[in-house]
């Protein structure tokens, strides 16, 4: 009996072929195919649906360098029709785990977990059901629990620019909307994070994991 189909997706090709030897001490789990980034995914899931040899779980980073990010592939693949799509990463910030639940991705593991729980989660996806880190379910909890202070999908994407660096004007720019409404958001921003300017903001954001240090 074949095993499952995974794609895998990352940049590095030692991690690669170290989560590629990784799988492969696990019966029913074969790495067919690889991919360096997230539009080198897309294209392959269209591939292998084209020969009729679909995958059953992409796993992808989320983090490519100057690739298509594996939030937006995700995104793209799933909306396309696509196979679930596990995100194995090192990132556990609130803007990351949003924006991969936000793009359909079935499950958020980290890459520090033990081999047996990314095959487990593996073997999730595959069947449709979602697979969380502990300490990805922790942070999502809690956003659950305390609505009237957690940042929205929109005000994270805001936040990580801030911490780029990037001007009011430029942020509009990246979002296609206009100055006041960034203005409004980071308003709102200020809020819910107890400060009251913008390097107090990133400060505390990346004091309480909400973006990435």
């Amino acid at each position: 009996m074949t095993g499952l189909r995974v794609l895998l997706v990352d940049d590095h090709p030692v991690v690669r072929a170290g989560l590629r030897a990784m799988l492969g001490d696990f019966d029913g789990l074969e790495v067919a195919a690889e991919a360096a980034d997230g539009a080198a995914a897309i294209a392959e899931v269209a591939r292998q649906e084209a020969l009729g040899t679909p995958f059953d779980v992409v796993l992808m980073d989320l983090q490519m360098g100057s690739g298509l990010d594996g939030a937006e592939a995700t995104r793209r693949i799933r909306a396309a029709g696509g196979p679930p799509v596990l995100i194995l990463t090192t990132y556990d910030s609130d803007a990351d785990i949003l924006a991969a639940v936000d793009a359909g991705a079935a499950g958020y593991m980290l890459k520090d977990a033990a081999p047996e729980e990314i095959r487990a989660a593996v073997a999730a996806a595959a069947q449709g059901r979602t697979a969380l880190a502990p300490q990805v379910a922790g942070r999502l909890l809690g956003q659950l629990r305390s609505p009237e202070t957690t940042l929205s999908p929109r005000e994270l994407e805001l936040l990580q620019l801030l911490a780029d660096g990037m001007a009011n004007r430029a942020m509009a720019r990246q979002l296609f909307i206009s100055e006041a409404t960034v203005k409004t958001h980071l308003v709102h921003i200020y809020e819910k994070l107890g400060v009251d300017n913008r390097t107090a903001a990133v400060n505390e954001a990346r004091k309480r994991r909400v973006i990435r240090r």
